[in-house]
């Protein structure tokens, strides 16, 4: 499924930036590459840098890679609830009660990486798995109606706005 199949009624508008940060991709395909620039751009920073927050009360770079597997996770599991016809309104979750309770001063720059790989991994066989037809249900989240193809797009784009942070305020 491409970028400009999503209908905006298949995500809460709140996610529109994320949508926006992608270009005509291919959901599957923007999911690898994603991975692949993402993980590329991490290694070229130095482990020191991983404490870095460019301001007083802003997270620092280890911070914001858990906030992306956090919130992978999650969305990962809102597109598996969806796939399945699974009708339970899903609840949000607070990214900054996540991030403070991440750990992650005390975690290496390669264990993060690993990590963020073995997510992003398992998110892309999921979406290897669905059909046209499965990228399409929908379901509620956070008092939202979302499809699994908008769970996705908003994977990708979430990626895509905080690498481009990452880029601009942090190296």
């Amino acid at each position: 499924m491409k970028t400009s199949e999503l209908k905006d009624t298949e995500y809460n508008s709140y996610y529109k930036t994320y949508i926006l940060a992608l270009e005509e991709v291919e959901l599957n395909e923007e999911l690898q590459n994603g991975m692949d620039d993402f993980v590329t751009l991490l290694h070229k920073i130095p482990e020191s840098r991983f404490s870095y927050a460019y301001e007083e009360g802003k997270w620092t770079i280890a911070e914001v890679l858990l906030h992306i597997i956090d919130t992978e996770r999650v969305f990962q599991y809102r597109a598996l609830c969806f796939s399945r016809n699974d009708k339970t309104n899903l609840p949000g979750f607070e990214q900054n009660d996540y991030a403070l309770e991440s750990n992650a001063k005390n975690r290496s720059k390669a264990s993060l990486i690993n990590e963020y790989m073995a997510v992003r991994k398992s998110t892309i066989a999921l979406y290897n798995s669905f059909s046209k037809e499965i990228l399409k249900r929908t379901g509620n989240a956070n008092d939202a109606v979302t499809s699994v193809a908008g769970q996705g797009f908003i994977l990708a784009g979430h990626q895509a706005h905080h690498k481009k942070i990452i880029e601009e305020r942090y190296l």
